[in-house]
């Protein structure tokens, strides 16, 4: 009779569970991605698109450097049976070696080394990373652990990913002023007063090694001496983001001028840079990259080991970096007739760039637009800070299927002379409406 009362019972009741991700906060879109979908789900045969940061010919394609391909066909003669294996953790030497010399500006040939170049390259720590985004990031994951800032001083704007980065890294952000919007300039003055007044020993200081991402501005040589003596002087920990080496100016002496002074200081400084060869090399999607730290040289085992720790990192994330990219970018960089080609490209790319900052400087003069507008051909590299509103880049936008960030800033890249014109009449007729 128990057995059956207990049959007649009815089956307890399961609390319904709630998901484990339930609470998961809305993580925000990339800005610059999204509307490149947009863009290109877009059916309007007038669009531009001057969103994305990626070198296009004037006939809006993109262009594989000729360097590039004449390696791509060496490899495919060789036929390397070795070409898909894996790479040390801490990357292919010769190209990590050959990264460290373009940047720091040592001689490329190594059979040239005099004694004082030795002892500089000895000072610093060498790895591969995935592109320069990979660099910033197993920079600020070292810089997290092992130096431990208060605080990162980021300009206002920078590159979106900059917060990102270090955000995931739990280290508290902090801003100083760079972009004037009145005079479209870097604001100097007001930059070096904030830093005085707040950044304390210890903070690092993020800064854009050239062709200053989104702003196009960059800090005279006057000024980044200045900004070099502060740093010295209150022990902030300079970070370079170097994405346009070569691209900016057509020099890489020129682009890399910043970074080589703070190395060349003395008393000599602690500092680091990353280093992406996405933009100067057109290697977009094959993520070749570097992260250099720069030791103070007192303690001659100190660069071994920071290196191992970087390969502690970098072995528990992704074990090691792409190895097709960095194969080319150390052929290039290893052979003299190569690296002159190379800078030709870098010419061709830069001066096509300028020329189109000046043709849409030259046809809003001629369309006697509002405002001024030298600024588009002041500032330098791959982006320009227009200066529009957040209107009217909307109405660029849905009106004119002109495609920018929200915050004004545009991809030279983007303009050609079949549609510059274009480009320029949707600005003046926005601009027109205030």
């Amino acid at each position: 009779m128990l057995i059956e009362d207990q049959r007649l019972k009815p089956a307890p009741q399961k609390t319904k569970q709630l998901s484990s991700f339930s609470n998961l906060p809305n993580a925000p879109v990339d800005e610059i991605f999204a509307l490149n979908h947009a863009y290109t789900i877009d059916a309007d045969p007038r669009k531009v698109n001057l969103g994305m940061g990626v070198y296009r010919t004037a006939e809006g394609q993109p262009w594989p450097l000729s360097t590039v391909q004449k390696v791509e066909e060496e490899q495919s003669r060789e036929n390397n049976c070795a070409r898909h294996e894996y790479l040390p953790i801490e990357g292919d030497s010769v190209f990590t070696a050959a990264a460290r010399d373009l940047m720091f500006g040592f001689n490329l040939n190594n059979n040239t080394e005099t004694p004082a170049e030795k002892a500089a390259k000895q000072r610093i720590a060498s790895v591969q990373t995935v592109a320069g985004t990979g660099a910033n990031h197993i920079g600020a994951a070292f810089l997290a652990h092992h130096y431990k800032p208060k605080h990162v001083w980021m300009s206002t704007p920078t590159w979106a990913n900059h917060h990102t980065i270090w955000d995931l890294q739990g280290i508290e952000r902090k801003t100083y002023p760079y972009f004037n919007a009145v005079t479209c300039a870097f604001d100097f003055g007001a930059a070096l007063a904030v830093l005085e007044a707040e950044a304390v020993e210890g903070d690092v200081i993020l800064l854009h090694a050239c062709a200053h991402n989104p702003t196009g501005v960059d800090p005279s040589k006057e000024q980044w001496k200045a900004i070099a003596e502060l740093c010295q002087r209150k022990h902030i920990f300079p970070f370079f983001d170097s994405a346009y080496q070569g691209f900016a100016s057509g020099s890489v002496d020129e682009d890399a001028w910043a970074v080589r002074y703070f190395f060349n200081m003395e008393p000599r400084m602690e500092m680091c840079v990353a280093q992406s060869f996405s933009k100067n090399f057109g290697l977009y999607g094959h993520r070749a990259g570097a992260f250099h730290l720069v030791t103070n040289g007192l303690n001659p085992a100190e660069p071994g080991l920071v290196q191992k720790n970087l390969c502690h990192i970098i072995r528990g994330e992704y074990s090691m970096g792409p190895r097709l990219g960095s194969t080319i970018v150390k052929r290039i960089l290893g052979d003299e007739d190569l690296r002159t080609q190379w800078h030709g490209d870098l010419t061709t790319m830069s001066s096509r760039l300028r020329s189109m900052r000046e043709s849409l400087y030259n046809e809003l003069l001629r369309l006697k637009t509002p405002g001024t507008w030298e600024h588009i051909v002041n500032q330098i590299g791959m982006f320009s800070y227009t200066g529009l509103t957040l209107k009217q880049v909307l109405a660029l936008k849905d009106e004119f299927h002109i495609y920018m960030l929200k915050s004004g800033r545009v991809s030279i890249s983007g303009l050609s002379e079949n549609n510059v014109a274009y480009v320029a009449q949707s600005i003046d007729n926005v601009v027109r409406r205030v």
